[in-house]
């Protein structure tokens, strides 16, 4: 995969910061922009998760911060929803104009019933995908219960949202209260998919059926158990990526494999590895494979190691050579199990075998 640094201006004239998630080959079926959750950024881990599992299948993500959040620019206190609406549609316009405009808008928490609004105003959009999304926007007032009064009479109030200090205007909340989103998710004329998590505690799993139940044909829900409403645990975003992935397909109008690198061609492998440290590509006439390291040497064990596809080559050598002696020999062989070993060995245990200084790797084979 490849990631790359933008800026776009948003709907106020501010620059965003953005970050576009492309496969390592640049030549995605389709591009898919992403909304994060309230008071949240494009680089929480359950985002980046996500938009690297969709480009893993080959589906371009642009993942960026709303005016006011994470690295972009712009007061957040003057934002509202429908200036988070306006800044979606600011992206699908930025990809347009640069790149290809936008087949799926996916949104988090409330950024889920943002991509729901703007989809009418991003004409090139076939599908829709909200994670724990609340079926109002006004849903966010729960979280300013005790603020509200003062936010009412003051005209704002500074608010402790996830452990951190937002300043929130009246201005904020008569937009929320302006919002109907049942007519809005009833006419949005594409695919919808809504992950709802039935133990979400922040936003309500009744929110997911309500929103299934306005939408019309075709629609999917799919529940994620166990997951918080932040997706928290790794493998329940990467759950939430591949199952895009594999739902999208159907609506880009493309092959469900990844693409095949046409400069390979029998007896040349390609490998390219991009900014996301260790996670590499492969390809083996035509065939695409992945490598990465564990996560505590650095990596994030997205792939084998390269000693885990050595040993995988060296294993599938050796059946293979049983299954086509067998055959040649007409020996009724069911199955052939190979179980290969890598060790390292310490310098000073084995001197003797290599120059000093130097580690020795040694491969195992058990038939």
């Amino acid at each position: 995969m490849q990631t790359q640094r933008l800026t776009f201006d948003g709907a106020s004239g501010a620059k965003l910061s953005a970050r576009l998630e492309l496969p390592a080959d640049e030549r995605p079926m389709g591009y898919a922009i992403f909304a994060h959750c309230f008071t949240c950024s494009k680089n929480y881990k359950a985002v980046v998760n996500i938009s690297r599992a969709l480009a893993q299948a080959h589906i371009a993500v642009l993942r960026f911060d709303f005016t006011g959040l994470g690295e972009s620019e712009g007061d957040f206190s003057d934002t509202t929803f429908s200036s988070n609406v306006d800044d979606l549609v600011a992206a699908a316009e930025f990809l347009e104009r640069e790149y290809q405009a936008p087949a799926i808008l996916i949104g988090h928490s409330l950024g889920g019933a943002a991509v729901l609004q703007a989809a009418h105003r991003v004409p090139a959009s076939k599908a829709v995908v909200t994670i724990n999304a609340p079926a109002e926007p006004q849903h966010v007032e729960r979280h300013l219960t005790s603020s509200i009064e003062e936010i009412e009479q003051c005209g704002e109030a500074e608010v402790v949202l996830a452990g951190r200090a937002f300043t929130i205007k009246k201005q904020f909340l008569d937009d929320l209260n302006q919002q109907s989103m049942a007519e809005v998710i009833g006419s949005l004329g594409r695919a919808l998919l809504i992950f709802q998590s039935p133990d979400d505690r922040i936003v309500d799993p009744e929110n997911g059926n309500q929103i299934f139940l306005s939408a019309k044909d075709p629609k999917s829900y799919i529940s994620i158990p166990g997951a918080d409403h932040l997706l928290g645990r790794p493998e329940d975003s990467e759950y939430v990526g591949a199952s895009i992935a594999a739902w999208a397909v159907r609506y880009l109008g493309a092959p469900a494999k990844p693409a095949r690198d046409e400069s390979t061609h029998h007896g040349q492998v390609v490998v390219r590895t991009g900014q996301s440290r260790y996670h590499t590509e492969i390809f083996v006439a035509g065939h695409a494979l992945v490598a990465d390291e564990p996560e505590r040497v650095g990596g994030a064990d997205t792939g084998p190691t390269p000693f885990g596809l050595l040993m995988a080559a060296l294993g599938a050598c050796t059946t293979m050579t049983m299954r086509l002696y067998a055959d040649h020999k007409k020996w009724p062989l069911e199955r052939a199990s190979v179980t290969v070993r890598h060790d390292k060995i310490n310098a000073a245990d084995c001197a003797v075998l290599k120059p000093p200084g130097q580690a020795l790797s040694i491969l195992r084979v058990w038939r």
